[in-house]
């Protein structure tokens, strides 16, 4: 049984760095790696990450995997893709998902397609994590942290063509395909790229089968007129589509249909006073279909859920220099969010749930208004302060409920204060405190506490909750120059009204308002000892406690840390990487969040992973690895439980892949 310390661990990153400092190492700047690992925080309360960059464990095209390799992040288990990300234990709309400064919720009520679900990582040009509650930019309710998948947009100086095209292929008949194509001028672009992705059922470490092949596939098209280096107006619009089977529930994903459509405005340098003013207008609407008969064998009951989701919303923000040392930002941003579902079942044939009409069951509705200060001191210090206010209103659609037809009108309050200290260029250290406010999501709301079966669902809701307020503590300090790098940030949170999530059977669960805590801190350190080696390490801990019933909080991750050694010469990359996480005995069975409630406690697992890369030419690179070296058996802490499916093993947690092999090839070219 693995059991690991946290102070110990944290012991020995810093004498790897005292012991770096002391000797006479290089003193260039740290190249990046060519395999991503364990992306390290560079700027206060953030991560970025390159996400057409490879990356061990190799991902699937979707956001969650991508983000499995920052420290501090979980991912819900539930087949080969779709799973759920999880931050410092706290997941769904706890945590901002934004692709291009879009909200695009899922439709599924048990949380088969989070937002993450329709993002295609690779299609993007960053991914940016901001910790805590500490902007107000991006939407209320974000207490974990927000992720933003942003595309570069700007103007061309000359006749320019760029892309890139990149080939996956790996085990369980993995393949996947890339094409990102930008061809632009001074007066505009056009920006188009497709993603294709799949994969046959993968083995765990015991070799048996898990239902988890998946079908994936994306496309993109983007027209930008750049009239000026000032301006920019940017039309979009997006499809996607695919199909999922899970090892975790009774039904699989047929199809995941998705169409986006996005205006952008941005105007620079309008005068001495205004830098800059941005508009966006959006509408998203996703179509998801699951039954429990087209991806599996099924010789009973045949049912159809088909739910959709239609969000429209828009923003118009401005940044305004007050002085040479202080900017001011003023932002207004709303969202109306529909969501609908049809559903059918029939014992001897396929239902046929296209001829039903759609049934209105839940609306939401927010105007939000918003702004930030930032005022930097003599001394190379800065202040940064916001503050935002929401009107969010949510309707119960549904017939035959104890909340039918009711509203819930709120208004939420957040806000932020924090001090960083800049002075000195190889040391950065900050505080911060922030606040935020969270009405109920739609997923909470559609509890039901009072089911007794699938067919009997009652009519008990939990649509009637407190809104969520938590205060939270930042803080922590970065080093930016020497062969040692790395960071520390830490948090305390406080919630008043938590939103817990209970299980009370197999077919009926229950939100509550509690009163709740939770602390931890995430670490990381580069060490470059020579021009090409370098050794890495990472922490995450996090921990949580139910104030009002005395007890754990449910679906906390338990200590996970990462060391690796790299060599990269820029034409030769190699890499090995071990991953160490503990037992975790702080559980709550049967209470959680809306994508999972504790099952038991569970034991300690180690595992390895090795990578090589070369670059064929300037433009071209191979990279190749193994994921889960020696093959190990194990399920993640935070997961869903397995349910029996025809044809393969029941495990009382979705087993994590075994050994994995992946080859990928990518060429970059301008």
């Amino acid at each position: 049984m693995l059991k690991l310390q946290p102070s110990l661990l944290a012991l020995a990153v810093i004498s790897a760095g005292a012991q770096a400092e002391q000797t006479n190492g290089p003193q260039e700047v740290a190249l990046d790696p060519v395999v991503v690992t364990s992306p390290a925080s560079q700027q206060v309360l953030t991560v970025t990450t390159d996400p057409k960059a490879p990356r061990q464990p190799i991902p699937a095209s979707d956001g969650a995997s991508l983000l499995k390799n920052v420290p501090g992040f979980s991912v819900v288990r539930k087949g080969g893709t779709d799973g759920d990300p999880v931050f410092r234990g706290m997941a769904a709309s706890r945590l901002g998902i934004l692709s291009d400064g879009e909200n695009a919720l899922g439709g599924c009520g048990n949380r088969m397609d989070p937002p993450t679900a329709y993002i295609y990582p690779e299609t993007y040009d960053e991914v940016v994590i901001l910790k805590g509650p500490q902007t107000v930019k991006y939407g209320n309710g974000n207490s974990a942290g927000v992720v933003l998948f942003e595309r570069e947009q700007g103007r061309f100086e000359e006749p320019t063509l760029a892309g890139q095209v990149s080939l996956t292929a790996g085990n369980a008949d993995r393949n996947d395909q890339l094409v990102d194509l930008t061809a632009g001028a001074e007066t505009g672009y056009v920006r188009l790229n497709g993603s294709r992705s799949d994969a046959n059922d993968y083995k765990d470490g015991n070799g048996d089968d898990v239902n988890s092949a998946y079908t994936r596939w994306s496309s993109d098209l983007a027209v930008g007129w750049t009239p000026s280096e000032n301006t920019l107006l940017e039309i979009s619009t997006a499809r996607s589509d695919g199909e999922a089977r899970y090892a975790d529930r009774g039904m699989d994903g047929a199809e995941f249909a998705r169409e986006n459509h996005g205006l952008k405005f941005r105007q620079e340098n309008i005068s001495p006073l205004v830098n800059h003013i941005e508009a966006q207008l959006y509408q998203n609407y996703v179509d998801h279909v699951m039954d429990n008969f087209s991806l599996r064998h099924n010789s009973g009951m045949k049912m159809a859920n088909n739910p959709a989701r239609e969000v429209q919303g828009g923003k118009v923000a401005s940044e305004l220099q007050l002085t040479m040392a202080s900017t001011l930002d003023l932002g207004i941003d709303w969202q109306n969010d529909q969501h609908t579902i049809r559903k059918a079942s029939d014992m001897m044939m396929e239902p046929d749930y296209k001829a039903l009409a759609r049934m209105e069951d839940m609306q939401a509705e927010n105007l939000g208004l918003f702004t930030e200060y930032h005022l930097t001191l003599a001394d190379q210090d800065s202040i940064h302060v916001g503050a935002r206010i929401d009107h969010n209103k949510a309707e119960d659609q549904r017939m035959g409920r104890t909340t039918s037809g009711m509203e819930d009108d709120k208004q939420l309050h957040s806000g932020f204060l924090r001090y960083e200290s800049n002075a000195n260029q190889t040391y950065q250290y900050y505080a911060g405190i922030g606040h935020s406010e969270r009405p109920a999501d739609y997923w909470e709301r559609m509890k039901n506490p009072a089911a007794t079966s699938m067919m009997m669902t009652g009519s008990a809701s939990t649509f009637d909750l407190e809104t969520e307020k938590t205060t939270q503590l930042d803080f922590g300090l970065l080093k930016h120059k020497g062969e040692l790098t790395g960071s520390i940030s830490a948090f305390y949170a406080h919630q008043d009204d938590y939103l817990l999530v209970e299980s009370l059977n197999m077919f009926a669960s229950n939100v509550r308002n509690i009163e709740a805590r939770s602390w931890g801190a995430e670490a990381d350190a580069n060490w470059q000892w020579t021009n090409n080696w370098s050794n890495y390490a990472s922490i995450a801990w996090v921990r949580g406690e139910n104030i009002t019933d005395n007890e754990a909080l449910g679906q906390i991750p338990p200590l996970e840390a990462r060391l690796g050694l790299q060599f990269n010469n820029q034409q030769w990359s190699a890499g090995a990487q071990l991953r160490l996480v503990d037992q975790q005995e702080q559980v709550s069975p049967g209470k959680g969040t809306i994508v999972g409630q504790d099952l038991s406690e569970t034991e300690g697992f180690a595992t390895a992973a090795i990578n090589a890369g070369y670059k064929v030419l300037p433009e071209l690179l191979i990279t190749a690895g193994i994921d889960n070296l020696f093959d190990k058996a194990y399920a993640e802490h935070i997961s869903r439980s397995g349910v029996a499916v025809s044809g393969y093993e029941v495990t009382d947690k979705v087993n994590e892949p075994g050994r994995t092999w992946w080859l990928k090839a990518q060429w970059k070219f301008n």
